[in-house]
């Protein structure tokens, strides 16, 4: 409850002679929160709980049915000045009490009217299940009895030494996971495969019913009871899921925290498990099912259960561990008080936060929360269109009717009629109008930068790989590797004995043919066509073999810096011809060859840049100029370099069935661009960065539009 803001109310007359009182079958426990004491009423039937705190409780204890509300409220006062809630908090006290039925009274019907109980609790409900469509739940049976059976067993798991196992499993799986990171990652790409998706979906429902049951032990070993079990489904996909929420009368925040990573213990000791399995074994089922096991256990771990964003486990963890109860609500109540009290100027308007700490983390977790939601809902909006069109444009539809339209109508009607805005709606109108107008103005009026960018690889303009014309074995390396070399320099020899042998007989056999022409020319004239035929042959193929000899002297095309790290490594070694041996580079000037997506391609022909400035990778403070640039007018299927792709650390998509990492998924246009050196820039042939493209500024809406209508195009074909 709030902070007492009046001490009077002009709705008073309506409840003072009544009598009311808590149900008798209401169990309450203490807690404390921040060395606060709190008092949580139970309702054992339907397992609601309700916390008060102490003026609050001191109030409620004192109500009978052989007393009015008007004669409890001023012993309240007599006892406790300063405390004790006023008329108002009594009025809105009683109604949530009323409306969860944690109240009997003798109301009458026209008091009655004040709660609207029925009414307003069929309509939460109603709203509820709308809002959590994709969430939606079916109790199936009490586990609460197997639970008790098991009970022993699971005492044994949940102790120290338990935990000192689940350590040393989960750390030595993480050593594996670390040592296999290349691996996980390539198998990461294949996750959502068609092929994939039953092990998928299997590894899914496995490590959620262990979950659950963690859950459920957890809360059962501290004496909680656990009476509801069943499906849960989450974006229409079914699950297992129980109902731990006794675990919310814990005096203990540390066993209600326990409760709430009781899911998330056993999936990572399960999920460790599987990365043993997964690291020693072969292509196969077993295999594959450990894998998607990991990946389920990781990722909904980090996006749902562990995420205090989502009202998941995280989200009461945290909780108790700030000591803030009804942390997503309060966080709401608190963004709707900064925004009346110093938007809408309504000078009464009550903070839910006790202390400037607990106003912040309500401020900052109230617009983090729904922030985080539409991300994560996009994403999985955009996956599911992407495989069922119909079902992700339904799914967008609820979101946009649940997130847009129930939201402005609620604002419509809390702006039109809300009694908290008697004395200041005109101003609230004003200001809801005039931040509509602000933001229509700034997005779809105000000019703001407007740039792309696109990866690219950093080469000379003037370089070659040096490669052998010949195979022969590595006899000598002719230019030290890291010097200057001028064009047709020798960098390195080759040798090749048997290309000795034929070169040998190549010159005895042309020496013969010679002599024979000599003697037929003075005695057997006859035989000279023959012969000078063979001449011919012989000489030929002594002239491929003296250039293959040629050949086994690498030259330099031209001059530059010879590059070739570790030639030294093969010397002496046999090299078949074409056989990469290091690079000349002329550094004298640098081009980064861009990879330019299709969407973007268009505004390259259109001219439409402004600017551009090439940042390499480890170095992004220092912005490289660009003196000129050229496209390519032409599709490009392979990468100018392989580290722009996936295989390579790049951030391009490759086809998966190349070798090389350097077959894109799909086509793009190239474009080489002069960069410019700056001090303390290392421009180094070869490495990576990223070319900023600025463009004409336009408003962010269309800019906006404009990328959501190309990320239509490209998944959907819209």
């Amino acid at each position: 409850m709030a902070e007492t803001p009046g001490t009077f109310s002009e709705s008073w007359y309506r409840i003072a002679d009544r009598h009311a009182a808590l149900r008798p079958h209401l169990n309450v426990r203490r807690q404390y929160y921040r060395g606060e004491r709190w008092h949580v009423i139970q309702d054992p039937i339907n397992n609601q709980f309700f916390r008060l705190r102490p003026a609050a409780y001191d109030f409620i204890v004192r109500l009978r049915l052989d007393r009015t509300i008007e004669e409890v409220w001023e012993q309240c006062l007599q006892s406790h000045p300063n405390d004790a809630p006023g008329q108002e908090d009594v009025i809105r006290l009683l109604a949530q009490l009323y409306s969860a039925n944690l109240l009997h009274s003798d109301m009458a019907a026209d008091s009655a009217q004040l709660f609207e109980r029925y009414r307003k609790r069929r309509e939460r409900e109603i709203k509820s299940r709308l809002l959590s469509i994709m969430f939606a739940r079916i109790p199936l049976l009490d586990p609460d009895e197997f639970l008790k059976r098991c009970l022993p067993v699971a005492r044994l798991i949940l102790s120290p030494i338990g935990a000192l196992v689940w350590l040393i499993v989960v750390a030595a799986a993480g050593k594996v996971a670390l040592d296999h990171a290349s691996e996980l990652g390539r198998a990461s790409q294949k996750v959502l495969a068609p092929d994939n998706l039953f092990l998928l979906y299997t590894g899914f429902v496995m490590i959620k019913a262990i979950h659950e049951f963690g859950h459920a032990f957890m809360c059962r070993r501290f004496g909680g009871e656990v009476h509801t079990m069943g499906i849960m489904f989450m974006i229409f996909t079914p699950m297992p899921y129980v109902d731990a929420t006794s675990s919310w009368a814990f005096r203990s925040r540390w066993q209600r925290i326990l409760v709430g990573a009781g899911g998330i213990i056993p999936e990572l000791f399960v999920a460790s498990l599987m990365t043993f399995v997964w690291a020693n074994t072969g292509e196969s089922t077993l295999h594959n099912l450990a894998y998607n096991i990991m990946f389920v256990a990781s990722v909904s771990t980090l996006l749902f259960n562990a995420n205090p964003l989502m009202r998941f486990d995280g989200y009461y963890i945290l909780s108790d561990l700030i000591d803030i109860p009804n942390l997503y609500l309060r966080a709401n109540q608190q963004l709707g008080f900064l925004v009346e009290r110093y938007a809408f100027g309504r000078k009464k308007a009550e903070s839910p936060a006790h202390g400037r700490r607990e106003a912040w983390w309500l401020t900052v977790y109230g617009i983090a929360t729904p922030v985080y939601r539409v991300w994560v809902f996009a994403v999985i909006l955009f996956f599911l269109a992407g495989r069922y069109l119909i079902l992700g444009v339904i799914m967008a539809v609820v979101c946009g009717i649940a997130w847009v339209g129930v939201p402005l109508v609620k604002l419509l009607q809390y702006l039109a009629a809300s009694p908290r805005l008697d004395r200041c709606r005109p101003r609230a109108i004003a200001v809801c109008a005039g931040t509509v107008a602000v933001l229509l103005v700034l997005l779809g009026v105000v000019p703001f930068p407007n740039h792309f960018r696109a990866p690219g690889i950093l080469e000379a303009v003037e370089h070659t790989i040096v490669a052998n014309e010949a195979s022969g074995y590595l006899q000598e390396v002719m230019a030290a590797p890291g010097t200057l070399v001028t064009r047709g320099q020798p960098l390195v020899r080759f040798h090749d004995p048997e290309l000795e042998f034929e070169l040998a007989g190549a010159r005895a056999e042309l020496a013969e043919a010679r002599a024979m022409e000599l003697r037929a020319m003075q005695r057997q004239t006859a035989d000279l066509m023959p012969i000078r035929s063979r001449i011919e042959v012989v000489s030929k193929r002594l002239h491929r073999l003296e250039e293959r000899e040629h050949q086994l002297t690498v030259r330099a095309l031209h001059e530059g810096k010879w590059v070739a790290p570790s030639l030294d490594q093969v010397q002496g070694g046999w090299m078949q011809r074409g056989t990469p041996l290091g690079y000349v580079i002329n550094d004298r000037e640098y081009h980064l060859s861009a990879a330019v997506s299709q969407r973007e391609a268009s505004r390259l022909f259109a001219d439409q840049i402004r600017s551009a400035e090439v940042r390499l990778f480890g170095q992004a403070d220092i912005a490289l100029p660009v003196t000129a640039q050229k496209i390519i007018p032409a599709e490009h299927e392979f990468l100018p370099s392989a580290a722009l792709g996936w295989n390579g650390g790049g951030e391009l998509a490759v086809k998966l069935n190349d070798s090389s990492g350097r077959r894109a998924a799909e086509p793009f246009f190239e474009l080489r661009a002069i960069v410019q050196p700056q001090a303390g820039a290392a421009i180094l042939h070869g490495r990576s960065g990223r070319i900023r493209f600025t463009l004409s500024p336009e408003p962010l809406l269309k800019q906006w539009i404009r990328k959501l209508r190309q990320l239509l195009q490209k998944r959907y074909d819209l």
